[in-house]
């Protein structure tokens, strides 16, 4: 096992940074919420988002790279459905009308965006830096295993704690959610705006950076003593 890089430490240091980013237990309330509108399969959600998280994990840079987009302009995008959901929870209001195939509630966007979105891909590029790959997709299999249990068992929290609590649940953690949207839309929008503002230097920057580029040169070329002789016949 030590050649696959094996290790118990890695696997429960990468399953509680899984564990909290994915959150299955705060989203017990946008999972009820989906199932007033249609039953939710378990398994089926619980596969695709884990199809997703691999596929994103193995393959995520590269297929990013490909299509010319980057990680932060996918968390821009995941961020506003995440937003839009929060407004369905805060106002009652409903957004997603779900007019697909019977079922596809399961997948969007509970599959994804809300287990495999933007922050556990970010988490899972990050992860990959730190630790052993095989530790890393055990973590993530423990913890789509929670998701499982967690959405299998939404019914009996209901019957626990009542429609009033459902209600409550619902404006709290919608409220959380709107948070959450903000700061991931406007922490991705500044670092692309920052990205954008290096990319299109200012045009007398430009022609600065080039005028010190030649003078560089040209000092390597003729050298500065001789510079320095030029100038002092020139003033003379």
């Amino acid at each position: 096992m030590k050649d696959l890089g094996f290790s118990f430490f890695e696997i429960g240091s990468a399953f509680v940074v899984l564990f909290g980013i994915i959150d299955a237990l705060g989203s017990i309330p946008i999972i009820l919420s989906i199932k007033q509108k249609e039953p939710i399969n378990a398994g089926r959600t619980v596969n695709v988002a884990l199809a997703i998280l691999l596929i994103f994990f193995f393959a995520g840079e590269w297929m990013l790279n490909f299509l010319g987009v980057d990680i932060k302009s996918f968390a821009v995008a995941g961020a506003l459905i995440l937003f839009l959901m929060a407004l369905e929870m805060l106002l009652d209001i409903e957004i997603f009308k779900n007019k697909g195939p019977e079922g596809s509630a399961s997948i969007i966007p509970l599959a994804f965006p809300l287990i495999a979105g933007p922050g556990t891909f970010a988490v899972l590029i990050s992860l990959q830096s730190m630790y052993h790959s095989i530790n890393i997709v055990i973590a993530l299999l423990l913890n789509m295993l929670w998701v499982y249990i967690v959405i299998k068992s939404t019914d009996k929290i209901e019957k626990l704690i009542g429609e009033g609590g459902i209600y409550i649940l619902r404006k709290f953690f919608g409220l959380i959610l709107l948070a959450m949207s903000v700061k991931m839309f406007t922490t991705n929008l500044s670092q692309l705006v920052s990205l954008v503002k290096k990319t299109f230097v200012n045009p007398q920057e430009q022609i600065a950076q080039i005028s010190d580029s030649i003078a560089a040169e040209v000092q390597d070329s003729i050298g500065i003593d001789s510079i320095n002789t030029i100038i002092d016949t020139i003033t003379k």
